[in-house]
C-alpha cells in the first residue's frame, strides 16, 4: 500500500470517529493494522471482553511473531484462564488451558505443566507465586500495565500508537478544496453552486440567458479556493522519497546564514560515507526504497497478514536497523543495572571515560588534577598520573601566574581518542595535556598544550584534515582544535559572549562541523572554515548544556541544567534546529549539573535525584531508574561502555560503582577466571606490569576449512595475541627468561592425547532424518542454548537444549541431549537453490544478534527465515552470481558484505536493496569475510589462497598477499581459505588446508602451522575459542587439535575414536568433521559438523575442565614461522569443499 493510500487510512478513521462510528473505527484500525488504539485496548481488557482483545491484536500479531507478542497472548489467556477458575468454572478453565494455553508449551513445557496444576487446587491462590492475586478488577488493571509495557516494546507495533497530529475534519477539507478546483474549472461557474453529488466530478449547469455567470463565491461546503502553485506535487507525497544529492550547503537547518557558495573542498574532509550530509537526514533516518529499485519482496513470507505488517511498519529486526527503529531489539533486561564494582579513586571523580576497544579499560580524572586508569575485571588501577607542568618554562605567563596565586587544579574532562591510543586530559587551569596509551598500561607524555585563559571546559577529538585533532573550549569564550601529535594550532572560533561549556564534533558525509555550547544557554555550530558560526540557538534551561549523538550519529540529543537547577533532556532536529522530544522524569530542582549519556542506539541515561534515570529514545517518559545500592551524589557523573554492556557511576565517597548486564557479567566473570590462571603461571611474571584485555568481535559460526566472521557483533573478552597467556610474561623485556625452569617443564610437559570416549564427555545429537547429508555450517545460537546446522541440501536442523532436572539452567551440555526443535506448522527451514545442485553450492549463513532471524544461502538466492516460524521472510541476490559469504557491517546492521562466486565483494544495503560498491580483486570465488572495527577494515579471502584488505571508509583496496605453502608443498596454493579476527581486532586467524597462521593487521605471518606428526591429515575446519585463548582446528582423517592461539603449538589431540561411535568408525568411508563451532560462553566446548550428517557436542570432563595443559615456550621463543612439516602431510586425500 502506498504512503498516500495509508494516509488516507488515517483520514478515513478521523471521519468515521467524527461521525461516532465506532465499531466500524476499531474495525477498520484493525484490518488495516496501521493504528493500535490503546484506549479502546484498554477498555476490552477492563471489560473482560477477551474474544474481542485477541481479535483486535491478531490486526497487528500473532502469537509466534516474537517473543513480545507471545507474552502478550500468553498474559491474556493466563488472565482468562484464572478468571475461570476464580469463578469455579472448572469446564471453562479446562478448555482455555487445551485450547488457548498448550500453543505455549512447546515453549516453556515447565510453565504449562504448573498451570495445569492450578486445576487440581481448591483455590489457585494456594500456589505461591499468586498467593497476592487479588480480585478480577485489579488483577485485570495489573495485567494491562504489564500488557502496555509490552506493547511499546513490540516492535511490530513501533509507529502504530500515535496518531498522525493533523487538523480536524481534514477529510472534510480535502474534499471542500476538491470541490473548489473543479468549480474554478468550470466553463461556465455560478455564483452559489448547488452541489449535489460527490459521486461524479462537479460541473455547474450553463446559464439560460446565455450570460457569463460572475467568478465563483464560497458556498456553505465549498471552503477558500486554492492557489495552483499552493498544491505539491504528487511526486512529493510519493511512498518513496528520493535521495537528495548533498548540497553546498551542508549545514542546512541548522545553519541558516551558511554561505551557500562555499564549495565542498573548502571544507576539511573527514572519513566519508559513514554518516550522510544533514540536508539528506531526514531520508537517512528513515531510509526508504526509492521507488525505480526493486523493492524486498516481503510478500514471499505465507502469511499475508505479516506481509501487510512488514510492508507499513518496520519488522522485528528485519529492517536492519534504521535510525529510529534499530536491528536488536533491547528491553531494560539489557541495561546494566546490576553493582558488580566498587573502585576506589581516593579523590573525587571528575570525568571518566571507557576505552573504545578495550571495553573494560576505564579512564578516570580527579579534582585534584590526578588520572587513572583501571582495569575494572581485575579491579586494578593499571596506571596513575599525579598533575605536573611539563615544561614550566614554555607556559605562558598568565599559567604561570595562576599556578603561583593557587596551585590547586582538577581535571575537567578526560577522554579517549577513537581508536583508544591515545588520552586527553583538560584541567580546570589553561592546560590541555595528552598522553600515548601503550597496551601493557604504560602512558607516555605526547603533547602540552597552554589551550586557554582561564579553565579548559571540555575538549573533543576529530579528524578535520584526516589527522587526528583535539578540540578544545574554555573560559576564555574561544573554541580551538589542535593537532593531537604535536600540539600545533589549527583553527580558532570566535563568537560566543559566553564562557564555552562543551563541544560536539560530527561529521555528515565528508563535511565537518562542531557543536559548541556556552553558559548562557547559546549554542553554535561551526564548520572548519573560520568564517563564523552558523547557527544561533538558545538550549533549554539557558546555562551548562552537553551535546551528544547517538552510536550511529543518526540522533542528537543535550541534556542541561539552569541556573535554578531545572534540568532538561531533549532531542534535536538538526535539520530544523528545533527541539524534537522533550524527556520526562527529572526533579524540579536538581542538585548540580545533570550529566548524561547514550547507549546501543536506544538507550539515555542521566544522573539526578540521587539515582541514575533511563530513558528509551523513542518514549519521553522514564523507563526505570537504579539506585545503584545507595552511596550516590546528588547528580552522579556516569558512562556506558561502548556494547553498553557496563556502566561507570561516581559514588559520594571518591569511588565508582560499575553497572553490567548479562553480557557485562559475563565478561567480567571471564576476566577474573583468566586472571586466576595467570596468577598460576611463572614466577618471573610477579612484578611485571598487568596485561590489557582488548575487547572485540568474535564468531562461533563455523564452515568447512574456517570459520566465517559473520557476526561481528558479538563482543567477548579476549586476550591480546601479543600476550596473556601465562608464560607470555616471561617474555617482557624487564624479565629474563628462567632457562631452568623452562628446561624443567619442557621434561615433564606431556602432550594431552585423548583416544579413549571416557576422557572426554561427547554428545551425539539426534536426528529423525535416517539419510542426512553432510554438514557445511554449524554455528551456535548466541545464547549459547541452541545449535543451528545447514546441510549440503540446503535444509537448516535447530536443536535446543530445555530446562529439565538434569540440566536446570537449560544451557548447552554434552551431558544432556537437546531437542531436535520444529515450529507447530512442521516446515523445514530450506534455502532456495535455483534449481540447481545444492550439493555442489558453497554455502553461507549469519545469525541476527537476538537469535530471531538467520540469513542465509545455498547457491539460490539469500533467504532470511524467521527463527521462531521458520518462514521466509523476503529472498534477495538471485544468482548468478551466488553468494558464497556474508559479514555483517560493524557499525550499520543495513551493510552487509557478500562474497560472491564470481570472485568480487558486494557491499549491499538491505533496507534499500542497492548494491553500494563491487569490490575486485581476488581471481577465485570468495570463501571468508571479517571485519576488524578497530582498524576500520574489511579482509577477505578466496579459493585463490589470496588475503586482501579493503577500507571500510571508501572501500579501496589497502594490501592484498598470497598465503605461501608450507616447506613440503610446491607451486602456489589454491583452495578455500578462511579468515577470523582475533578478539584484539588486530591478529588474523587464516586456515588453509594446508595450514593454520596468525598474521598481523598489515598481512604479515607472525607464526604458522602445518599437519605433520600426530596430525598429519589436511585441516578441514578451525576457529578462535570464544576468549580468544585457543584455536580448535579439525582434520580429514576425523581429529581435532587443541592449539594455544598465541603460539600455535598444540596442547591436546583428539582422536576419532574418542567421540566417534564404533559402529559408524568401522563402516566403509571416511568420516570427519567438517566444520566446527565454538560455544560464545563456554570457551572448552565446541561442535562438530560431521561429514556424514551428524552432529557431536563435545567438551572435557568436570574432573579435568581444560584440554590438555599449555605446553612451555622453548626458553621463551615463538616457534618458526613456518616449522618444517612431516612428509606424512603428502598423503592424498578428498578436498573438502571442492
Amino acid at each position: 500500500m502506498s504512503s498516500l493510500s495509508r494516509e488516507l487510512v488515517f483520514l478515513i478513521l478521523q471521519f468515521l470517529d467524527e461521525e461516532k462510528f465506532k465499531e466500524t473505527v476499531h474495525k477498520l484500525e484493525q484490518e488495516s493494522g496501521f493504528y493500535f488504539n490503546m484506549k479502546h485496548f484498554e477498555d476490552l481488557v477492563q471489560g473482560g471482553e477477551w474474544d474481542e482483545v485477541e481479535r483486535y491484536l491478531s490486526g497487528f500479531t500473532k502469537v509466534e511473531d516474537n517473543r513480545y507478542s507471545m507474552k502478550i497472548f500468553f498474559e491474556i489467556r493466563k488472565q482468562k484462564y484464572l478468571e475461570a477458575l476464580d469463578r469455579h468454572d472448572r469446564a471453562k478453565a479446562v478448555e482455555i488451558l487445551v485450547k488457548d494455553l498448550k500453543v505455549f508449551a512447546s515453549f516453556n513445557e515447565e510453565l504449562f505443566k504448573e498451570i495445569t496444576q492450578l486445576l487440581t487446587l481448591e483455590n489457585f491462590r494456594q500456589n505461591e507465586q499468586l498467593s497476592k492475586y487479588g480480585d478480577t478488577k485489579s488483577a485485570r488493571n495489573i495485567m494491562l500495565l504489564e500488557l502496555k509495557k509490552l506493547i511499546e516494546a513490540n516492535p511490530l507495533f513501533r509507529d502504530k500508537l500515535n496518531f498522525p497530529p493533523f487538523k480536524s475534519s481534514r477529510l472534510r477539507t480535502l474534499i471542500n478544496q476538491s470541490l473548489n478546483w473543479q468549480h474554478q474549472l468550470c466553463k461556465n461557474p455560478r455564483p452559489n453552486p448547488d452541489i449535489k453529488t460527490l459521486f461524479t466530478d462537479h460541473s455547474c449547469a450553463a446559464p439560460t440567458n446565455g450570460a457569463r455567470a460572475p467568478p465563483p463565491a464560497n458556498g456553505p461546503l465549498v471552503g477558500p479556493i486554492p492557489k495552483s502553485a499552493g498544491f505539491p506535487p504528487m511526486g512529493a507525497h510519493a511512498p518513496f522519497q528520493p535521495v537528495v544529492s548533498p548540497s553546498p550547503n551542508a549545514m542546512a537547518g541548522w545553519m541558516t546564514n551558511a554561505n551557500p557558495s562555499l564549495p565542498h573542498a573548502a571544507v576539511a574532509q573527514g572519513p566519508p560515507g559513514l554518516v550522510q550530509a544533514p540536508n539528506t537526514a531526514a531520508f537517512l533516518k528513515h531510509p526508504r526504497t526509492p521507488t525505480s529499485a526493486p523493492v524486498i519482496d516481503y510478500q514471499s513470507a505465507d502469511s499475508e497478514h505479516l506481509m501487510k505488517r512488514m510492508r507499513v511498519g518496520q519488522p522485528d529486526e528485519v529492517s536492519f536497523s534504521g535510525a529510529s527503529h534499530p536491528a536488536n531489539i533491547y528491553t531494560q533486561e539489557d541495561l546494566p543495572k546490576q553493582g558488580v564494582r566498587t573502585l576506589n579513586q581516593g579523590s573525587n571523580v571528575m570525568s571518566l571515560d571507557f576505552h573504545p576497544v578495550q571495553q573494560t579499560i576505564l579512564l578516570v580524572g580527579t579534582n585534584v588534577g590526578d588520572i587513572g586508569i583501571w582495569e575494572v575485571g581485575s579491579r586494578e588501577r593499571i596506571a596513575h598520573k599525579t598533575f605536573k607542568v611539563w615544561d614550566i618554562g614554555s607556559c605562558t605567563l598568565p599559567l604561570q601566574a595562576a599556578l603561583m596565586k593557587d596551585a590547586a587544579i582538577s581535571v575537567n574532562r578526560c577522554l579517549w581518542s577513537p581508536d583508544g591510543t591515545i588520552l586527553g586530559v583538560a584541567f580546570s587551569k589553561h592546560i590541555v595535556q595528552t598522553y600515548t596509551f601503550v597496551p601493557n598500561g604504560e602512558l607516555r607524555q605526547q603533547a602540552e598544550i597552554d589551550a586557554h585563559i582561564g579553565g579548559v571546559n571540555d575538549i573533543a577529538f576529530s579528524h578535520p584534515n584526516k589527522t587526528l585533532s583535539i578540540i578544545t573550549c574554555g573560559d576564555d569564550k574561544l573554541i580551538k582544535v589542535w593537532d593531537a601529535q604535536t600540539g600545533q594550532k589549527q583553527y580558532t572560533f570566535e563568537g560566543h559572549e559566553a564562557p564555552v561549556f562543551s563541544v560536539c564534533p560530527h561529521y555528515k558525509e565528508s563535511i565537518q562541523f562542531i557543536f559548541s555550547t556556552a553558559i548562557d544557554g547559546k549554542i553554535k555550530a561551526w564548520l572548519y572554515d573560520c568564517l563564523g558560526s552558523r547557527v544561533d540557538y538558545d538550549a533549554p534551561g539557558h546555562w551548562c548544556t552537553t551535546m551528544a549523538y547517538s552510536a550511529d550519529g543518526t540522533r542528537l540529543f543535550s541534556c542541561g541544567t539552569s541556573k535554578e537547577g531545572e534540568s532538561h533532556l531533549v532531542e534535536w532536529n538538526e535539520t530544523e534546529g528545533a527541539i524534537k522530544r522533550t524527556y520526562n522524569g527529572f526533579r524540579k530542582r536538581s542538585l548540580g549539573v545533570v550529566q548524561f549519556d547514550t547507549t546501543r542506539n536506544r538507550f539515555l541515561a542521566a544522573g539526578d535525584e540521587f539515582l541514575v534515570k533511563f530513558w528509551d529514545m523513542d518514549n519521553t517518559n522514564i523507563l526505570t531508574t537504579t539506585e545503584c545500592d545507595g552511596g550516590l551524589p546528588a547528580s552522579p557523573r556516569l558512562r556506558f561502555n561502548r556494547e553498553g554492556s557496563l556502566l561507570a557511576v561516581t559514588t559520594s565517597e571518591n569511588g565508582i560503582k560499575i553497572l553490567a548486564n548479562t553480557d557485562g557479567q559475563r565478561l567480567l566473570r571471564m576476566l577474573e577466571s583468566r586472571a586466576f590462571e595467570g596468577s598460576r603461571g611463572p614466577p618471573q611474571q610477579i612484578n611485571t606490569k598487568p596485561s590489557i584485555v582488548p575487547l572485540g568481535s568474535v564468531s562461533n559460526v563455523s564452515s568447512p576449512i574456517a570459520v566465517n566472521t559473520e557476526r561481528p557483533d558479538r563482543m567477548l573478552p579476549s586476550v591480546s595475541t601479543s600476550g596473556l597467556a601465562p608464560m607470555d610474561a616471561s617474555r617482557t623485556p624487564d624479565v629474563k627468561p628462567r632457562i631452568t625452569d623452562d628446561s624443567e617443564k619442557i621434561k615433564t610437559w606431556k602432550l594431552a592425547d585423548i583416544a579413549d570416549s571416557g576422557h572426554l564427555r561427547a554428545l551425539h545429537l539426534q536426528d529423525t532424518d535416517t539419510n542426512p547429508s553432510k554438514v557445511v555450517r554449524l554455528l551456535y545460537t548466541n545464547n549459547g542454548i541452541a545449535l543451528l546446522a545447514l546441510g549440503s541440501n540446503a535444509v537448516h536442523k535447530l536443536w535446543k537444549w530445555q530446562r529439565s532436572d538434569r540440566n536446570p539452567n537449560g544451557k548447552s551440555t554434552a551431558s544432556v541431549a537437546p531437542q531436535l526443535w520444529q515450529p507447530a506448522n512442521g516446515i523445514l527451514m530450506t534455502n532456495d537453490t535455483n534449481d540447481g545442485n545444492p550439493e555442489e553450492a558453497t554455502a553461507c549463513i549469519a545469525l541476527s544478534k537476538n537469535d530471531s532471524y538467520v540469513m542465509s544461502a545455498s547457491g539460490g538466492k539469500v533467504s532470511l527465515f524467521n527463527m521462531m516460524t521458520f518462514k521466509v521472510m523476503t529472498t534477495f541476490m538471485a544468482p548468478p552470481p551466488a553468494a558464497t559469504f556474508l559479514a555483517f557491517h560493524p557499525q550499520d546492521n543495513n551493510i552487509i558484505a557478500i562474497g560472491m562466486e564470481d570472485s568480487t565483494i558486494q557491499i549491499y544495503n538491505v533496507r534499500i536493496d542497492d548494491v553500494k560498491s563491487k569490490l575486485k580483486g581476488h581471481q577465485k570465488k570468495i570463501t571468508g569475510l571479517a571485519f576488524s572495527q578497530s582498524m576500520n577494515v574489511l579482509v577477505s579471502s578466496g579459493a585463490d589462497a589470496q588475503l586482501c584488505v579493503w577500507s571500510i571508509d571508501g572501500w579501496e583496496k589497502k594490501k592484498s598477499r598470497y598465503i605461501q605453502p608450507p616447506a613440503n608443498r610446491s607451486g602456489a596454493l589454491v583452495g578455500d581459505t578462511r579468515v577470523q579476527f582475533h578478539n584484539d581486532q588486530t591478529h588474523l586467524l587464516v586456515v588453509h588446508e594446508s595450514q593454520l597462521a596468525i598474521y598481523d593487521g598489515n598481512l604479515e605471518c607472525l607464526r604458522s602451522w602445518s599437519p605433520r606428526d600426530a596430525l598429519p591429515a589436511p585441516i578441514s575446519s578451525a576457529i578462535y575459542s570464544c576468549d580468544g585463548l585457543l584455536v580448535y582446528a579439525t582434520f580429514c582423517d576425523g581429529a581435532i587439535g587443541v592449539f594455544e592461539a598465541e603460539s600455535l603449538r598444540l596442547r591436546c589431540r583428539i582422536a576419532p575414536s574418542a567421540y566417534i561411535p564404533p559402529s559408524i568408525l568401522s563402516c566403509a568411508g571416511r568420516v570427519y568433521p567438517m566444520v566446527v563451532a565454538a560455544h560464545p560462553m563456554e570457551p572448552n566446548q565446541i561442535a562438530l559438523g560431521m561429514s556424514d550428517g551428524k552432529v557431536h557436542v563435545v567438551e572435557p570432563l568436570d574432573a579435568d575442565p581444560k584440554w590438555g595443559t599449555a605446553p612451555p615456550q622453548d626458553n621463551g621463543a615463538h616457534p618458526a614461522i613456518s616449522a618444517a612439516p612431516s612428509a606424512a602431510s603428502n598423503q592424498a586425500s578428498d578436498q573438502p569443499m571442492r
